[in-house]
């Protein structure tokens, strides 16, 4: 009997547990490509609530031949930022801008964590990234640390579920620098991506 309702019960958890794939098309991804003009870098995002001071949700940030984000298990989305697997491209200065906004509110702050690395460990991320596939729900953390332990320099850091662990783990690499965002300091774009504001935790 019990091997029979795991057999039955199996899709459903499989089920719940599935990410939602996209696939720009190559002319979307290459129309939008931008390479900011600063140093190949990497930046942790990590969302905190103000009001429990729990880690929300975290995303990743990958300066290289291009800048991209990886944003996984994210609501983040626009139509006009193409999208692979919770891989986003064409992150200029006021996509960027965005995508600060939408996570930061009265009731959460957004933490920036940067360091400067090689160009070669960060187009390594970029294809580590990419490689990845979407995340299921809440692996949002358990993804950016895999892909971070898999980087030259990085081999300290532990894969964890949890944002706080993530930022603090980061933290400590020697050369990061740290910028908090609250909802005072986010630029007022709420014309746009603001389709899943409701529920976004």
């Amino acid at each position: 009997m019990r091997r029979f309702l795991l057999v039955v019960m199996l899709p459903v958890f499989l089920a719940a547990c599935g990410a939602d794939s996209k696939w720009a098309s190559d002319e979307d991804v290459q129309r939008v490509a931008y390479r900011h003009d600063g140093p190949p870098s990497l930046t942790l995002f990590t969302v905190i609530s103000n009001r429990s001071n729990g880690g929300a949700h975290a995303g990743l940030m990958i300066n290289g031949s291009q800048r991209i984000l990886f944003d996984p298990a994210g609501t983040w989305w626009s139509p006009s930022i193409p999208e692979r697997n919770d891989v986003h491209y064409g992150i200029n200065p006021r996509v960027l801008s965005y995508y600060i906004d939408y996570h930061t509110r009265e009731t959460y702050r957004t933490v920036m964590q940067t360091i400067e690395v090689s160009p070669e460990v960060a187009q390594a991320a970029i294809r580590a990234v990419q490689a990845h596939g979407a995340a299921a729900k809440s692996y949002c953390t358990q993804s950016i640390t895999t892909i971070l332990k898999g980087l030259s320099g990085f081999e300290g850091v532990k894969t964890t579920f949890f944002p706080l662990k993530a930022m603090k783990q980061f933290s400590q690499i020697p050369g990061v620098k740290e910028h908090t965002v609250y909802d005072d300091d986010a630029d007022d774009n709420s014309g746009l991506l603001r389709e899943q504001q409701q529920n976004r935790y």
